[in-house]
């Protein structure tokens, strides 16, 4: 029976001990602070400049496709038009064209998208990681335990993106 006892209050005691380390490592303070990503690529001067590079740089092929876009719309609403009076291989004609200038807005609306999206990326991925510098210099200086930058619900006393906006805003 002494042996059986014995193995049954050394986990206890095991367990009491980590107890009293885990309430000391509470004890200590943990600081957390939460980063809004959105706010930072809103908001920070480094992404409105972004934002005004890549309008710049996209602003001509967007206006060829507006263009584009509105050519087939007139041209499919003549054909609406006048599709009744046309003669059978006029009309034939006429939805041949309609398909292949519909086929190359397509082509082009699409094209667009994707260079468009891709250069966002790379120029969202940059202020990422200027943002994700600041971030660490605001937790190393402020002694922050851990910083977030997603979460479901953060208490509004841990958000630290004002700081690393400040920090960002102030970067040349």
């Amino acid at each position: 029976m002494k042996t059986h006892s014995r193995s049954f209050v050394r986990p206890l005691i095991a367990l009491a001990a980590c107890g009293l380390l885990a309430g000391a490592a509470l004890a200590q303070e943990f600081r957390i602070g939460f980063v809004n990503t959105e706010r930072i690529f809103r908001e920070a001067n480094l992404a409105k400049a972004a934002q005004t590079k890549l309008e710049q740089e996209f602003s001509r092929r967007e206006k060829e496709v507006a263009g584009l876009a509105s050519q087939l719309k007139s041209a499919s609403e003549k054909f609406e038009r006048e599709a009744p009076t046309l003669p059978e291989s006029q009309r034939v004609t006429r939805q041949r064209q309609l398909v292949e200038l519909d086929r190359d807005f397509q082509r082009k609306q699409r094209e667009f998208q994707e260079d468009l999206n891709l250069r966002k990326n790379e120029e969202l991925q940059q202020v990422l990681e200027r943002a994700n510098r600041v971030i660490k210099q605001v937790a190393e200086n402020e002694k922050y335990d851990l910083v977030i930058q997603e979460a479901v619900y953060i208490n509004p006393k841990h958000d630290i993106t004002d700081k690393v906006l400040s920090g960002l805003n102030s970067l040349k």
